[in-house]
């Protein structure tokens, strides 16, 4: 049986298309997974300007947010069975032996590979995955809101497990596309005041970031940044696609605070870092997450404690990838939603 898939064929500039594929075929610790919704992220529009800084398996089948149902399970799968509701973390790919996979920080092995560039992704029909990495979805939760678990998992990494918020602290996202706003929302569940910051381009983006109770700046936010106490701000989480907005973290962050940078920039940075050295600022970088991470997300979506209705500008059919991709790579909307069936 094949099934359109979203295919990133090669390295040069727009090679995405509709390519019909093969149903996989799964392991014996594996399920195969028909895949109800998936989110387009990020790095599927850089893989598809192919402005990206990663290794990628060309031809590949792009998408890792993603949940759906199990629709056949391995003969060495234990705790799932076919009709269960899932979603699937991205570390397709892990070396178990793995000094940091043996510490449960499988999403710092060195020879991970995700869904998306690594191995097929879910922007199809079905979609193998190992059972290690599925997640139960609550039937509560709808997929549309489920299959963005993976993008609040990266906020939840880079706000609450590699930054230190305290609540009243005065915290500056910088970017506010998808990671940036989820970024913001996540710092206001852990009681910080929020200001996101972003150009001009990215007023609508702004103002849903509002909706989560935040401080929306375009340009510069140096006065927000010095308001309380001429100092600077508490944290700056730099969620922006590009390297030069570590330089504007230095400026904006106070005096022994942090950066927890969570956005790719493939730019070389073209400044020094005295400022992280006078100021005796942390940076931390951010990437991924892993078990625990998903499990508290999912909670948190459940309950509606965390909403991400206000982010997702519209759910398009597979055949309609180019138009949901555009709409993101524009601007027009913060995050565009995929259903393959």
């Amino acid at each position: 049986m094949k099934s359109a898939a979203v295919v990133n064929y090669s390295p040069e500039k727009g090679s995405v298309e509709i390519r019909e594929i093969e149903c996989p075929t799964i392991g014996d610790e594996d399920v195969l997974l028909e895949v109800a919704n998936v989110g387009v992220c990020g790095s599927d529009l850089h893989q598809w300007t192919a402005d990206h800084s990663w290794p990628v398996n060309y031809p590949v089948v792009l998408g890792h947010e993603f949940g759906g149902t199990i629709a056949q399970v391995g003969p060495r799968v234990e705790g799932w069975r076919e009709g269960d509701r899932v979603v699937s973390e991205t570390a397709a790919i892990i070396d178990s032996n793995n000094p940091m996979s043996r510490r449960g920080m499988y999403n710092l092995d060195p020879t991970r590979k995700g869904f998306g560039y690594g191995v097929n992704g879910a922007m199809t029909r079905f979609v193998r995955v190992p059972s290690r990495i599925l997640h139960h979805v609550p039937d509560r939760l709808p997929f549309e809101y489920a299959c963005l678990t993976e993008p609040c998992c990266v906020a939840y990494n880079a706000v609450v497990k590699n930054a230190h918020i305290e609540p009243g602290d005065r915290i500056i996202v910088l970017g506010p596309g998808t990671i940036g706003i989820l970024c913001a929302a996540m710092a206001r569940l852990c009681g910080a005041e929020v200001a996101l910051v972003g150009l001009e381009a990215d007023r609508h983006r702004l103002e849903i970031a509002k909706q989560y109770g935040c401080e929306a700046i375009i340009g510069d936010a140096k006065d927000w940044a010095m308001e309380r106490d001429g100092l600077g701000a508490d944290g700056v989480i730099d969620a922006a696609g590009a390297s030069i907005t570590l330089k504007i973290a230095l400026n904006l962050v106070r005096p022994a605070g942090w950066i927890s940078k969570v956005g790719w920039g493939p730019q070389p940075l073209g400044f020094n870092l005295d400022q992280l050295v006078q100021k005796n600022v942390r940076l931390q970088g951010s990437f991924s997450h892993y078990w625990p991470i998903w499990e508290r997300v999912i909670a948190m979506l459940a309950s509606g404690q965390l909403d991400v209705r206000p982010i997702i500008g519209g759910v398009w059919p597979i055949e309609q990838w180019h138009e949901a991709f555009e709409k993101m790579h524009t601007g027009a909307v913060v995050k565009s939603v995929l259903r393959p069936i």
